[in-house]
């Protein structure tokens, strides 16, 4: 039987480090998660959707409309994720294109302007917490948070960043669109950085919000929506670790649900970085999910195969 599999693509298979941060950077860096991609399909033959990041390139274009603002509109920070999600698709749809045609295989990819819902009244548009843009030295995050009056915090020890509101997806408003396109065969691109917020109203109209939604959760509500079998959280690092940095760190091949909650209430994983990939596989394994795999883009296809990465089970 064909797998249904999710697979949430991380910052680090779009932007690799500060200095190839430009367009053709960003696509060159798409395309080697891509080839990794490929490898998994032609492996096995799955139903995939490819989610992704996209803090920093929000963080670009929300620093070109302050540059511009002089001449013209500021740009709201929904259309800044739709303006990304059609950017980014567009970067793994081709390169997956010419991967799959490289290779002789009958697959397309498409990609899906992702809407989600929130609440309104979630409690985190009161606590902004989740970053977006470049890493700032203190003394940087310090000049914007008295002159533009910016939240922010310092990101797992790479720096500070500025900080939105990211409250919990609670449905995936194109979920349909993207199982119909699974149906046909069709490699799907959906849910990028967590999919465009949008609030309802009492009537039932939806509108876009000032927030960003983790793409984790984002990744691991489509997963379960969709009845997926799999959830792969593609990151920096080949397998989870525990105390991280310290000379006790230790790597795990295996993790169930109960030990993956115990060690976040241990404190084992940091909020700007592991933490919310735990978290989203807990949700994904509690509602129903088979298995989670957490690794990097080189191993993809030997995590699928079982021989790399960190497998979660029930």
């Amino acid at each position: 039987m064909t797998r249904t599999v999710v697979i949430a693509i991380g910052g680090n298979s779009l932007i690799s480090d500060n200095d190839h941060r430009t367009v053709l950077d960003q696509y060159d860096a798409a395309a080697q998660t891509c080839a990794h991609i490929a490898d998994m399909l032609e492996t096995e033959k799955l139903r995939l959707v490819v989610t992704h990041g996209n803090g920093p390139q929000v963080g670009f274009i929300l620093r070109r409309s302050e540059l511009a603002a002089p001449e013209l509109h500021m740009v709201p920070l929904d259309s800044c994720v739709a303006d990304t999600q059609g950017a980014l698709g567009y970067h793994l749809q081709c390169a997956l294109y010419n991967e799959f045609r490289r290779r002789g295989m009958a697959r397309q990819a498409a990609t899906v302007v992702t809407q989600v819902l929130v609440d309104g009244k979630d409690p985190a548009f009161a606590r902004p917490n989740k970053p977006i843009g470049s890493f700032m030295s203190p003394e940087q995050a310090q000049a914007h948070r008295e002159k533009d009056a910016w939240d922010l915090m310092e990101d797992a020890g790479r720096g500070w960043r500025r900080v939105v509101a990211s409250p919990v997806p609670q449905r995936v408003l194109e979920l349909d669109v993207v199982k119909s396109l699974l149906d046909a065969g069709v490699v799907v691109v959906a849910c990028g950085g967590g999919g465009i917020a949008v609030v309802e109203d009492s009537s039932g109209n939806i509108s876009g919000a000032a927030a960003v939604i983790d793409k984790d959760l984002a990744s691991s509500l489509l997963a379960r929506d969709l009845g997926a079998d799999l959830l792969v959280i593609s990151t920096a690092v080949e397998k989870v670790c525990l105390d991280f940095g310290k000379p006790t760190q230790r790597s795990l091949e295996r993790m169930s649900l109960a030990e993956a909650k115990r060690y976040i209430q241990e404190g084992h994983f940091k909020p700007g970085s592991m933490l919310p990939k735990i978290q989203a596989v807990v949700d994904f394994l509690e509602n129903g999910g088979k298995e989670a795999i957490i690794t990097d883009p080189a191993h993809l296809g030997a995590a699928l195969a079982g021989h790399g990465g960190t497998h979660v089970f029930p």
